[in-house]
């Protein structure tokens, strides 16, 4: 069984005002968008995560979502169901359950999204609701006019989680606006079960949404522990005959050459080993053993990709690198931007996150001396 989640993020959110749609302004320093994707990003039960998205906000959406794994969109429709449609048919093959969830809830929790999905094992359809625990009325004009009982009513949350091709066929066949998809689900005749939601997940629709949920955020209850790892990596390289070196994915004209079993990129290899030691998985070596032929001469962003891939599987994001290149020669000022984007490529991150620099070694040791170059990097890891 495989799980999807559809992160919906299409709409305008008029009812907040301000000058961009709330799924993208901060609560608490770190956009709405952000949280809700790492929250579906790190759980174990969740294979693939995208996002629904108005075109018009693409840029928006890069610019708020770096601090998250790489995430793919697709574009949304003019309402929430042609957006949700659009979602679900861009649901990788194979995917059995899909779970959609408001942009806007990113307070949900790791343990609400897992009883959801639990309760699908048994149900096409599951979905978490508070049971409504307020006496209710009904008025008009500012004035009470009969009670309402509250026996059996819920406030609905999402995520709302699907058989995949039940709830396809169900938005199919749907004719009209719904308030949500248990609506659709319902009117194609699924059961759904409902599973218990939380007073955290809310859904920022006004002004307060933000203050209340700030709130939630400062609670220990609420706010999840947060995993900050961090990782250092250190290589050196001797030189040999040649005309050129290979450093973080740049080749750099020179006198010399790096010697190696792999490109001998010095730099990269300093950055893998920064990833491999904040996820307590030893270094390059242990992953690509010197002793095995397959890996002579081979590119050193084979070993980078890996690392990075490793991290995310583990459900952490890489939010930046830091790169110290020891030589006095070759000169690697003229090649620095180049060296950051072609490591920020390879590792799916912003160019702004991957620092490339250098230093000399004031003529001592053997970088003085020129008889080869170090590295040495930092890498820091999160997990929501």
């Amino acid at each position: 069984m495989t799980t999807t989640a559809i992160i919906v993020a299409a709409g305008r959110g008029r009812r907040m005002g301000g000058e961009i749609p709330k799924q993208f302004m901060d609560l608490d320093g770190i956009p709405v968008i952000a949280r809700t994707l790492a929250r579906f990003q790190g759980h174990s039960q969740i294979d693939d995560v995208f996002v629904v998205l108005n075109p018009s906000d693409a840029d928006l959406f890069r610019a708020c979502t770096q601090t998250v794994q790489p995430t793919r969109w697709v574009a949304g429709g003019e309402s929430r169901d042609a957006s949700v449609r659009a979602g679900l048919a861009a649901v990788a093959d194979g995917t059995t359950r899909v779970l959609i969830h408001d942009a806007a809830r990113p307070l949900v929790s790791a343990s609400l999204i897992s009883r959801v999905i639990d309760a699908l094992e048994d149900a096409p359809g599951a979905a978490p609701a508070l049971a409504v625990t307020d006496a209710l009325w009904r008025g008009e004009d500012g004035k009470v006019l009969s009670a309402t009982s509250r026996e059996g009513l819920y406030r609905a949350q999402t995520p709302q989680g699907f058989d995949l091709q039940a709830i396809r066929a169900a938005h199919e066949a749907h004719a009209g606006s719904a308030a949500d998809d248990v609506e659709v689900a319902r009117a194609a005749g699924l059961d759904v079960v409902i599973v218990e939601g939380e007073e955290s997940n809310l859904k920022l629709t006004t002004p307060p949404d933000f203050l209340r949920a700030a709130k939630f955020l400062t609670s220990k209850e609420s706010r999840p522990q947060m995993d900050i790892r961090l990782g250092n990596g250190f290589d050196v390289h001797r030189f040999t005959e040649g005309d050129a070196v290979i450093l973080c994915g740049v080749s750099v004209p020179h006198s010399r050459a790096l010697l190696g079993h792999s490109d001998a990129d010095v730099g990269m290899h300093a950055v893998t080993d920064a990833i491999y030691g904040a996820l307590a998985e030893g270094d390059i070596g242990r992953h690509f053993p010197p002793s095995d032929p397959q890996w002579k001469g081979a590119a050193s962003d084979i070993f980078l990709r890996h690392a990075v891939k490793l991290a995310g599987e583990k459900g952490f994001t890489i939010s930046n690198v830091d790169c110290t290149l020891i030589c006095e020669r070759p000169k690697i000022g003229p090649y620095a931007a180049a060296m950051q984007a072609a490591m920020a490529a390879i590792m799916g991150m912003d160019a702004s996150r991957v620092s490339i620099k250098a230093t000399t070694s004031e003529r001592l040791g053997f970088t003085g001396r020129e008889e080869g170059i170090a590295a040495l990097a930092t890498a820091t890891l999160v997990k929501p």
